[in-house]
């Protein structure tokens, strides 16, 4: 019989959390989906796209590598929701085994010195420059490494292109030695610990970042109404939140047809993600102040 701290092969079994920290739209997002190996995490070209702790679970050999995702750290908005966010940030940092520090190749600004003010002491931290295959002359990246090392004390540096696989297979060879020698947390199955409903508000949010562009302002959020399995299909209500009366306008458009392409692409992708059929509505709902409301927050899910 095999114990709980070895594989079939005899080998220790490591397991431990790793925290993806960064600013806003440095790319954490989309390396988690990719060490995970399948969209577990939205993403766009909005800045805290990402609003929750958002857990995802490779299992490879010996190794149970636990990710979390986090919203991008910053301090340039006070509302309610941006402290919710903050803290969500901080809390996560106290207790993962690993940090994985995300910046953009050859570049570090003051939101990424205010981030790296968070990182905690006594914890390898790995640097993670991103973008690499938008760095044109690789050897300017020397000098800058440097003046990283000079900024804090990594444990070790990772350039990388979150988009290339064999970056990402390199990037866990050189986590599992720092992942503890402990027995599993989660199935080896298991991709995520959160639920489908919370996926389903977060594919619809996607689509209604995308879509809508720079337009609609940050202060967004999508609530679940209803969720039922029937047989195989889903029949879901969102309701879409949104602080004005312009913006419930940006969000439905000229006769409806922006709502209507929100829906139907956010559809598509969940009978892909759920491999269900998904009946589908959406409507949306004016809330005044309800990303400075903590009654709101906790209502709407957030921590």
């Amino acid at each position: 019989m095999l114990s709980a701290s070895v594989d079939e092969h005899g080998e220790k079994k490591r397991c431990g959390l790793v925290a993806i920290v960064g600013r806003p739209n440095v790319g954490k997002s989309t390396l988690l989906n990719a060490l995970v190996g399948q969209k577990i995490s939205i993403t766009s070209n909005k800045a805290q796209t990402t609003r929750h702790r958002i857990t995802g679970v490779r299992s490879e050999g010996a190794a149970q590598f636990v990710f979390v995702d986090t919203p991008g750290y910053q301090t340039k908005h006070s509302a309610a929701l941006n402290k919710s966010l903050n803290k969500t940030v901080v809390s996560v940092l106290t207790d993962v085994d690993i940090v994985l520090f995300m910046v953009e190749a050859g570049k570090f600004g003051a939101d990424d010195a205010k981030a790296l003010q968070l990182m905690p002491k006594g914890k390898p931290v790995i640097l993670i420059p991103n973008k690499l295959d938008e760095v044109h002359r690789r050897s300017d990246l020397l000098p800058w490494l440097k003046s990283m090392q000079d900024k804090f004390a990594f444990a070790e540096f990772f350039p990388m292109s979150a988009y290339s696989t064999n970056d990402i297979e390199r990037l866990l060879g050189v986590l599992k030695p720092y992942l503890p020698e402990q027995p599993w947390f989660y199935d080896a199955e298991m991709l995520t610990d959160r639920s489908e409903r919370f996926l389903v508000s977060e594919v619809i949010r996607e689509k209604l970042f995308r879509l809508t562009g720079d337009e609609l302002p940050y202060n967004v959020t999508v609530v679940i109404d209803q969720f039922a399995e029937e047989g195989t299909m889903r029949r879901i209500a969102a309701t879409i939140i949104v602080e004005r009366d312009a913006h419930k306008g940006m969000v439905i458009g000229a006769k409806g047809q922006q709502l209507k392409r929100i829906a139907s692409e956010s559809r598509q992708e969940l009978e892909r993600l759920l491999e269900a059929k998904v009946f589908l509505e959406v409507w949306v709902k004016v809330r005044s102040g309800w990303a400075d409301s903590e009654e709101h927050l906790r209502s709407y899910g957030y921590e």
